[in-house]
């Protein structure tokens, strides 16, 4: 079993890119100006390192430049929606709305960190990246064919800060102005004294929205009005909890770029929404939808034999996953004081049997998370290195100690019955120390409180993974329950921070950088709907965010996630859960697609085709209609 991601407001706005670009032109040795004046223009934006694609490239290496247009993809959805405005906390925001708007770059799939432009031809930007100019395409337009515009460019930014959901606030607080220097041109400049490696292509990704549409609409109200965006599809109709269908565009203006070749190859894109998960897999092997990812061990296990595999009509395959493996987990609240001691986290998370649950329920697919950056080189490992330890050592009275006295954290390896009892002791112990020792059976402190905790679920599916623990802390002396509420409830619960404990998965990047701020900084801790689920607020932390944030290379920044890794890691924030590394997946067979695929997206929705001469062998023999 493996959650399901679950969206966040244009969550590609939060990517963690810097800002260095290849093939740079220095207009200072033009201009006679003294070298630290001198400006790059690029196509393109990278981390540490030149871009792949040179400027002028035809299309990205993994696409197939010739797959035809037409067809169906179709998944699922968990839960419900009842809001097409995907920006703001009011309601719930239906998938797949990204595909509705273009940003001035987009980023491609074989490199871990690299952009390139899309409504903007090319950037301008100094060495000390204080600003940036991007350089807009003229020819670019929304849906209904009003051109795209600089000016465009600093409503959304300004409305989104001023309006959009809290965590836009965080995002652009570094942003000192936007400006349209012309129709064409906007220039981003940023706060003195800011961390700016990021900045730039946090501009670069921010979703466009626009202006001449909101004078006429209210940006602060949910609504299943579609809004106007400029991107690849447009809403086709949307059934409130049901289903929402895209449809492709024809006219859309940015379709033979480079960047665009090969890609929005579906005439439709649909996502069926479902309130229980066992439904939506009866409903996948009913011909309800096209495609599915499996999250479920025991249905990959047990249930993918039924008549359309038999057949041949449904293929079922297992592709790698090159990203960090989902940080995913059971995520304690420190909001609430019961919390807030570490040994308590400790102990709670330490009697969550993963080696029963992985032999019992699991079928023994997967491996233990430790890391916040799991399945890749940026997890930290052993005891802290000496360029850790520089980074750490000033920050020793905010941390705990045993970041520098044991190694990174582990979680402990239980037996595979479901109660182990030496862990149970253990865990035990912790409690005991924390002021919470067992009367009449429950833990309760001096104050006579007893320790709770509520498990906040919105699947069924996961209820037989929940129950075993929810027993296991009650066998220390935990009063643990489980309630299950419907998925309205548990997003509006999230955002508002109303739990105890909840699930979550996030896929961490490659070279993280701001969008820590959300998920770990301070300033996130308390602003309604972030992704800061624990609510940790902590001065090192922030420092050491930073310390990644302004990693000038690639050993600079690996060296600040590692200390960052294990210092979370010594916080005891979650109950890190399980991982595999790869996609199961099962799809009728209509598809084509790019061979091989690229290392950081499987590429479903985008690089993927409708194959019509497999279609139509399916129809021959009954399996499509």
């Amino acid at each position: 079993m493996s959650l399901v991601p679950r969206s966040a407001p244009w969550r590609a706005a939060f990517a963690a890119i810097a800002m260095f670009a290849a093939h740079p032109l220095p207009l200072g040795a033009e201009t006679g100006a003294d070298a630290s004046d001198a400006v790059t223009i690029s196509h393109g934006l990278s981390v540490f390192g030149d871009l792949k694609y040179p400027e002028g490239f035809p299309h990205f290496d993994y696409v197939n430049p010739d797959a035809p247009k037409g067809g169906l993809h179709s998944t699922w959805a968990f839960g419900t929606f009842d809001s097409l405005n995907p920006f703001i906390l009011k309601g719930n925001s239906g998938q797949g709305l990204g595909l509705l708007f273009d940003s001035l770059m987009t980023g491609s799939a074989d490199e871990p960190d690299s952009q390139y432009g899309l409504v903007a031809s090319k950037v301008e930007y100094p060495a000390d990246r204080s600003w940036v100019i991007f350089d807009m395409r003229p020819e670019a337009t929304f849906s209904d064919g009003s051109p795209l515009t600089a000016d465009d460019v600093v409503f959304t930014f300004e409305t989104l800060r001023d309006k959009g959901t809290p965590s836009y606030a965080i995002q652009f607080q570094d942003f000192e102005s936007v400006e349209a220097l012309d129709p064409h041109k906007v220039k981003f400049t940023f706060r003195a004294g800011a961390s700016t490696r990021d900045l730039p292509l946090t501009a670069g990704q921010m979703p466009i929205l626009s202006r001449a549409y909101y004078d006429t609409h209210d940006f602060t109200e949910s609504t299943m009005t579609p809004p106007l965006g400029s991107g690849p599809y447009a809403v086709e109709r949307a059934d409130p909890g049901r289903s929402i269908t895209f449809e492709r565009r024809d006219d859309y203006w940015a379709k033979d770029l480079p960047v665009n070749v090969g890609q929005n190859n579906f005439d439709e894109i649909r996502f069926e929404y479902y309130g229980d998960y066992t439904a939506a897999f009866e409903a996948f092997k009913g011909g309800g939808y096209n495609f599915r990812e499996e999250y479920l061990s025991k249905l990959w296990a047990e249930s993918y034999h039924f008549p359309a595999i038999d057949k041949g009509w449904v293929k079922t395959e297992v592709i790698p996953d090159a990203t960090p493996s989902g940080t995913q987990g059971f995520w304690f609240n420190m909001r609430r004081e019961k919390f807030r001691d570490p040994r308590v986290r400790e102990a709670l998370a330490m009697v969550f049997n993963f080696e029963w649950s992985n032999k019992a329920l699991f079928y023994d697919q997967y491996k233990r998370t430790a890391s916040f950056w799991e399945n890749s080189e940026l997890k930290a490992e052993g005891m802290p290195t000496q360029a850790e330890l520089k980074l750490l050592e000033p920050l020793r009275a905010d941390l705990p100690e045993a970041v520098f006295t044991e190694p990174a954290y582990v979680p402990p390896v239980s037996s595979t019955e479901r109660i182990d009892r030496r862990v149970l002791r253990q865990a035990g112990k912790l409690l005991d120390a924390a002021g919470w020792t067992v009367r009449n059976g429950l833990r309760t402190n001096a104050k006579g409180e007893v320790l709770s905790l509520v498990f906040l679920n919105d699947s069924p599916s996961m209820e037989r993974i929940i129950t075993p623990y929810v027993d296991n802390l009650r066998q220390l002396g935990v009063d643990a329950s489980l309630r299950s509420i419907d998925a309205a409830q548990e997003e509006q619960r999230r955002k508002s921070f109303d739990y105890d404990i909840t699930s979550q998965r996030y896929v961490m990047s490659m070279s993280p950088g701001d969008e820590l701020r959300q998920m770990f900084g301070s300033q996130s801790a308390e602003t309604p709907g972030s992704a800061n689920l624990t609510g940790l607020s902590n001065p090192a932390v922030d420092t050491l965010i930073a310390d990644i944030v302004n990693a000038r290379d690639r050993d600079e920044l690996n060296t600040a996630v590692h200390a960052l890794d294990r210092v979370l890691r010594a916080m005891h924030l979650w109950v890190p859960n399980w991982y595999k590394g790869s996609h199961t997946i099962a799809y009728l067979d209509v598809f084509g697609r790019p061979d091989p695929l690229p290392a950081y997206s499987m590429g479903e929705l985008s690089l993927w085709w409708w194959d019509e001469a497999r279609a139509a062998k399916l129809r021959a023999e009954g399996a499509l209609r």
